[in-house]
């Protein structure tokens, strides 16, 4: 496969992860929160079994096999959970940002434990992107940090595991390249999410499953954005430019913010906006950073 062919199949893999917040929420509303996730997953897997296959995992070491499923099931229950708990769909869309703290984190986290080198802009980039996400939980008052404690306060569920979700995400990226050696279990660790989001739905009281057209068109949808996005961003990383596909990474946060109001039908304010452009902005200037001392620019 070229690089270019690889690379358009990369960036496609951004559009369809764009799309998840927005898609998870929507299928919540019709299946609740826990129920909705574990079929999400559950179809994922599925495809992921088709499109990437299932590993052998007597090659993996044993610390991936063990601290890689641990910490990817941790998040991706943090992810759906924080989506599907939300109170309303413009708060699931806020809840999402929160998540989006991600990269920044990564990249920091790596500094600190692969003396990943960097220069002084990593500061002002990170402090953007919490910025930023001050800006998204003040709505209209923009960041006030009375509005902002009030907002969390509402829902610190919801909050609290996307924030959960970002710092755990960000351990995952930097502790699995160090230990993973070459070796994907994503379809592993799919099947063991959607394990635990079907214990969890048997064992606690759940609503009832509101099955309509719309809402399994919607379980249909997040299942093959995430499957087929993971699957997607694998062959780009593999084959394609990763110096473009770092770079666009770095705007799912306004991207995913303008599919999920589509999606949801939810109508968020000019300070939003704002904040999620200062979210990319932090993010993309802590990668920047390390480029820059990487290549001496």
């Amino acid at each position: 496969m070229n690089q270019k062919r690889a690379t358009l199949i990369g960036l496609i893999a951004v559009l369809l992860w764009s799309a998840v917040v927005g898609l998870i929420r929507s299928v919540s509303e019709g299946f609740g929160a826990v129920g909705g996730a574990a079929m999400i997953y559950t179809l994922s897997a599925v495809l992921l079994l088709f499109t990437v296959g299932f590993p052998d995992l007597r090659r993996f070491p044993r610390a991936y096999l063990i601290l890689g499923s641990l910490l990817f099931v941790s998040y991706e229950l943090c992810l759906s959970l924080s989506l599907g708990f939300a109170n309303t769909g413009t708060q699931a869309i806020e809840v999402g940002m929160v998540n989006y703290l991600w990269p920044g984190l990564t990249i920091v986290l790596s500094v600190l434990v692969n003396r990943q080198k960097t220069s002084l802009m990593i500061v002002p980039g990170l402090l953007i992107a919490i910025a930023g996400i001050g800006c998204v939980l003040g709505g209209e008052r923009g960041f006030a940090a009375a509005h902002i404690v009030g907002n969390i306060n509402s829902n610190v569920l919801s909050y609290g595991l996307a924030f959960t979700g970002a710092m755990i995400w960000a351990i995952y990226c930097v502790v699995t390249k160090k230990i993973a050696q070459g070796n994907n279990g994503i379809t592993l660790f799919f099947i063991l999410t959607a394990i635990s989001l079907w214990v969890k739905y048997l064992l606690s009281p759940q609503p009832e499953f509101t099955l309509t057209i719309a809402t399994t068109i919607n379980v249909v949808l997040a299942a093959c954005a995430m499957g087929f996005g993971y699957a997607a961003w694998n062959i780009g990383i593999l084959h394609g430019n990763v110096t473009v596909l770092a770079t666009a990474s770095y705007f799912v946060p306004v991207i995913s913010a303008l599919l999920a109001t589509f999606i949801l039908g939810s109508a968020l304010t000019v300070t939003f906006w704002q904040g999620a452009a200062m979210v990319s902005f932090g993010s993309l200037l802590c990668w920047w950073a390390t480029r820059a001392a990487e290549t001496g620019t």
